[in-house]
Parts: structure tokens; sequence; C-alpha cells
């Protein structure tokens, strides 16, 4: 997610906590009277929240800062509202077949309660979204990102008539985010500290249900939390008394996504970018690789076998200045030969940090390269990712 939050994507992390520039397919541009509002625009108004644009809401930008707030998630437990991602109910005859048509992933075989991540894909093998699938049954609970769900809805039903997509309106979705998240939750919701990395159930919270995986965008431990949105203000204030939790913006939530290595839809994924090109191909598994029938599979499926002709990369960049998305990649000759899709400043790592696309014969980790920005020259070197390694839970780790 990231998923644009999955996730929701956001544009750059500044250095020094300055705005978030919001998604230019849904932020920048859109008119005050055009925006939603989320289900908690009040709440977060009233804890401070600086609002912005953003796929077509207005959102949270920060409360008391960017580092602060990216910080306090890494080392206790930061509560995100991502409302603004569409959630869905897909039913019908053969809706694992169905999805197949259209996304790399197994479902036929998918285990219930298991959150799958999956990429919907056009005719041509380029990303429409990503998103995370849960089969509940015959039926499955889908999550896509903000800005493109209304697109992602229309392009299902028109490709996948035999199905019913239900828009789940009436939730509100959380996300609670840090090594101290299941120890809060445990406190508000009894027993969800049993559930592994990317398994899900549903729990009862003040008679009110929830639908509940373990999840997230950031790298870290954490929370996926969908309730009514009725319910959502009180579900917050429930999780925020807790001493280790404050409520964190878009702002922090693009640099942990960054640190964590992890692609944002409408920067580093688009049309234009294949899985493989994305390093996306765990999504694409064994059953699927052999016997194709998705969207785009003889693109895709000549790509695993020969290669794609750039890979997202991850790099480290001398200095403290940060290299923004749209920065040339150039080698020693000066040719470009890639761009920067997502760059920031590392909080965790106090240094500057990007994500982008080079030719795949100059991503090996440890080449040497240089970025353009603005008529500046940056030294770079191709990065492992994660920058920041992941902190999943997962059954029998420590």
């Amino acid at each position: 997610m990231s998923r644009e939050v999955h996730n929701g994507p956001t544009d750059e992390t500044q250095a020094r906590g300055t705005p978030y520039s919001g998604d230019p397919q849904g932020g920048a541009g859109v008119s005050q009277q055009q925006l939603e509002k989320l289900p908690l625009d009040s709440w977060h108004r009233e804890k401070g929240g600086r609002m912005v644009p953003f796929a077509g809401y207005e959102m949270p930008v920060q409360y008391e800062g960017i580092i602060a707030e990216h910080n306090w998630t890494r080392t206790n437990a930061g509560l995100f509202d991502v409302s603004h991602m569409g959630q869905l109910f897909i039913a019908g005859r053969d809706t694992d077949k169905a999805l197949e048509k259209l996304l790399p992933g197994d479902f036929q075989f998918a285990a219930d309660m298991k959150p799958k991540y999956s990429l919907l894909l056009d005719e041509d093998g380029g990303i429409i979204d990503d998103l995370m699938a849960t089969r509940r049954g015959d039926d499955f609970y889908v999550v896509v990102n903000g800005a493109t769900k209304h697109g992602d809805i229309q392009y299902l039903s028109s490709r996948l008539p035999e199905v019913v997509i239900d828009h789940m309106r009436e939730q509100a979705l959380l996300a609670l985010q840090g090594p101290r998240a299941a120890e809060v939750l445990e406190t508000v919701v009894p027993g969800v500290s049993e559930l592994s990395f990317m398994q899900a159930a549903p729990f009862q919270w003040n008679g009110q249900p929830l639908w509940i995986s373990r999840s997230g965008y950031t790298g870290e431990d954490g929370f996926e939390i969908s309730v009514r949105s009725s319910a959502a203000a009180e579900l917050a204030d429930a999780i925020t008394a807790h001493e280790a939790v404050k409520p964190i913006g878009l702002g922090a939530r693009d640099s942990l996504r960054l640190e964590a290595g992890l692609p944002l839809y409408g920067h580093d994924l688009d049309h234009n970018v294949t899985p493989v090109m994305a390093g996306l191909t765990f999504a694409i598994n064994k059953r699927r690789r052999a016997e194709g029938g998705f969207a785009g599979s003889d693109r895709i499926l000549a790509e695993l076998t020969n290669g794609a002709p750039q890979l997202r990369v991850g790099f480290e960049i001398d200095g403290r200045q940060p290299v923004r998305e749209g920065a040339l990649v150039l080698d020693d000759e000066g040719n470009e030969v890639g761009r920067i899709t997502s760059g920031g400043f590392s909080p965790t790592l106090q240094r500057p940090i990007a994500m982008g696309y080079v030719a795949t014969a100059l991503s090996e980790v440890g080449t040497a390269l240089k970025l353009e920005q603005r008529g500046k020259l940056f030294d770079a070197r191709i990065a492992a990712m994660p920058f920041v390694p992941h902190r999943y839970h997962r059954k029998g780790a420590a």
C-alpha cells in the first residue's frame, strides 16, 4: 500500500518540516470547495493538524512537525488517518478467478484472513494501482489508493462484470504504527496482539464491528483498522489516550515509507512502470508465472525471463541537501540514464536518500552516478533498500 499507504502517496517530505506539496492526482490545484472532508476532519483540527489538499481531501500534513512525528513513530506509536483510501467489498461468482484476470496474485488458493499485496494492471503490463486484497470466504476486502480509487472501481467494474463491487464509503480507516502499536491496541481491543504480520480478523469494540489487519506502510510493526465513520473519532480518542500514541500527519508517513523503501503510487509507480521494473515481482507467484493469463502477462513474463530496461533503485546522496522527484540521473559521461521519483531527508539516517529508476546495467548496489537538480550536480551511489530495516511482527520472531 502504495500502497499509496499504499498508502497514501506524498510528494516530498522536506528536511525541516516545510509544507507537504500534495498529490498531482487529487491534491494540488483542487479548490477548497471541491475537497472532501475526512470523517475525522474536526478531530484533526482540534489536535492542531495542519490541513492540506491531498487525493481530493483535506488531510493533516503535520501536527507538531514532520521530523518529530517521524521519530515518535519510530520509537513509540503514531496514529495515521488513511480514510481517503478506497475500501472495497468485492463479491460474486468465482470472485477469486475474476480478480486473477487483472491482478498477478494467486487468489484462487489464497488463505482466508491473509492480506496479499497485489497490483492492478493494464493490458500493457503497466501498474494502474497497487493494493491489498484479503479473502474473507468467497468474498474479498480490497484497499486501494485514495487518488485512484474511483478510476479503479470503474476499471474493475468494466472488466469484471461478473462481480459486485461495494465502495464502503461508510468506513473510516486508521493506521496505528510503531514498535509500541501492539502494546497500545491490545489495551483497547483485547486479542489483537495475537495477529502476526499480514494477518487480519474481525473484532468488536464498544459494540462496534472492526476489521483489523497487522499491516501498514511505514516499515514498522502496526495495524490498519477499518471502523464505521460514525465511531472513528471515539476510537481515535481511545487510542490516543495512551501515553505512547500521538497523531501523525502525511509528511511523516512519506518519510517513513521512503526510509522503508516502499514505492508510492503516482510517483514511483504508474502506467509506464511494470512490476518487474518496480522490483515487485514477489507479487507474482509461481503458478501465475507458469500460467500467465493476467493483464499484461506477455510483457511481464518476458521481462521476468529477459530483464527489464530499467529498475527501481535506492540512492544515497552526498551532502545534506535532499534531491527531489524529477531530478535527472546521469552516468559518468553526463548522459541521462534515469530519474528520481521520490526523495527527501532521512530523519533516522540524518542524510538525504532517494528512489528512482535507472538503466538496468547501472542498477548494481555501489554504482556511482550523478544527480542533476535545477542545474546543480550531486554525487550519489546506488544503495540497497530498505534504507532502514523493516520491523514487522512475524510469528516465531523475537
